[in-house]
């Protein structure tokens, strides 16, 4: 069930920052790139998945992500959260369109 919710919120993500799912999971540092996998990260983290469930998911796609990774991309999107009411709006936009 989780790995679904993590596909959509995928899906959604790729969607919203227009790349391709692999160029979401490759090493690509391009800026928009790394916001997206970022805020796949916290979309994740803010479901409740673990830490660790997230690595998971994301190394069955191939790319493989240290833990400390994970938790600097979640408060990366924290951030930006506080500071730009935009993000507040898509991120609730996506997480009502996931449903499981």
């Amino acid at each position: 069930m989780k790995e679904d919710v993590f596909n959509q919120y995928a899906d959604r993500v790729t969607d919203l920052f227009n790349v391709k799912k692999d160029e979401l999971f490759s090493k690509e540092k391009k800026r928009h790139i790394v916001d997206a996998r970022q805020l796949l990260y916290y979309l994740c983290y803010n479901r409740q998945m673990k830490l660790i469930i997230i690595q998971k998911f994301m190394m069955n796609n191939g790319y493989k992500i240290a833990h400390n990774s994970v938790i600097n991309g979640i408060r990366v999107i924290q951030e930006k959260i506080k500071e730009d009411k935009d993000y507040q709006s898509i991120i609730k936009d996506i997480e009502k369109a996931v449903f499981i």
